[in-house]
């Protein structure tokens, strides 16, 4: 079943309203970070490899359920 698109603004009908990121997108964005990351460190580019790896922290957290919105839980 297709899922509908709820458009780019904010608030219940905006973006994320359809329930966010899938986790296989998570975990794309996670292992992509994470290679690239690798990559900018092996040449040197210290402050990007940085951004690259803060961005992989982030989905990987996204990606366990650590940040963002909880999904089938009663706890706030």
């Amino acid at each position: 079943m297709a899922r509908k698109w709820a458009g780019w603004g904010a608030g219940p009908s905006g973006a994320g309203a359809v329930g966010g990121p899938s986790r296989v997108f998570l975990g794309l964005a996670c292992a992509g970070c994470a290679a690239v990351a690798l990559v900018l460190y092996r040449d040197g580019k210290l402050t990007e490899a940085g951004v690259a790896s803060a961005a992989a922290i982030y989905f990987a957290a996204r990606f366990l359920g650590l940040v963002g919105r909880r999904r089938n839980r009663d706890e706030p």
